[in-house]
């Protein structure tokens, strides 16, 4: 199943570079000013569906264009983001990944993020470590928060700043060495994993947002959660993942703003 996975990330990256810059279509989603859809979106995710259902055919899937499919009792759910940083590819800034998780009852057992544009494939497995072309991952091992690069995002209705976001980029900024802030959430996460950031958090995500990287992240070594430290769920809408080391720095800072 990883396999397969990996397949149609890679071909699903591949389709999404060589459309860099050839959008023709762009539309709001339903509800939501900021929040941008494009028929590159679509034809991916159709491409990402189209291999996964020749190989299973009664799996479950959950796609970020197409919904959920209901009525469906398989154990398995795939769970795919087609383009991640849709903003940042209408705009053509190379800064965008495929993220596909696999859920086993309930539980991530498999996950991968592709990034077509520096042709880096992240993928773990439960149980088996988080790789990046091939090679084992591990978090960072930066011990304080002052000395953390920091990653995050903001949600599309940010000027409703809702969970007191703004609040917590503001704390954070003082708080860390420095940070940073790239469009794409799935890349924050393998980010951490790979430990080129030690920490990321961020409100109103969605579970195509974060199940390959969650699972990325726990078998390099580092730890995800809720905003108050409780197991995460990714079907909530909020993420704090890090090294283990800085995490209870980290979640201490976010209850101040609440």
């Amino acid at each position: 199943m990883l396999n397969i996975a990996i397949e149609a990330a890679k071909d699903a990256g591949k389709f999404l570079k060589q459309n860099l810059g050839k959008v023709r279509e762009i539309n709001l989603k339903s509800g939501q000013e900021r929040n941008l859809v494009t028929e590159i979106d679509k034809k991916s995710e159709e491409l990402i569906i189209g291999i996964i259902r020749k190989h299973f055919p009664t799996h479950d899937i959950l796609a970020e264009e197409s919904g959920s499919e209901h009525g469906k009792k398989s154990d398995f759910r795939w769970i795919i983001d087609p383009l991640d940083g849709t903003t940042n590819f209408t705009h053509g800034l190379p800064i965008f990944c495929v993220s596909i998780g696999l859920e086993h009852k309930g539980e991530i057992v498999a996950g991968v993020i592709y990034d077509p544009n520096l042709d880096e494939l992240f993928s773990a497995e439960k149980g088996r470590g988080a790789f990046l072309n091939g090679k084992r991952l591990r978090v960072s091992q930066t011990p304080l928060l002052k000395n953390s690069l920091m990653v995050t995002g903001f949600p599309y209705n940010v000027t409703d700043n809702p969970d007191n976001c703004i609040q917590h980029f503001v704390n954070f900024l003082m708080a860390a060495q420095a940070v940073r802030r790239m469009g794409s959430a799935a890349i924050d996460l393998a980010y951490v994993a790979a430990s080129r950031y030690d920490g990321f958090w961020e409100v109103n995500l969605n579970a195509w947002d974060m199940a390959a990287g969650v699972l990325l992240i726990r078998e390099a070594g580092g730890k995800v959660t809720g905003f108050t430290g409780e197991e995460i769920d990714i079907y909530g809408k909020r993420v704090v993942a890090s090294n283990g080391l800085i995490h209870d720095e980290m979640i201490g800072l976010i209850l101040k703003a609440k």
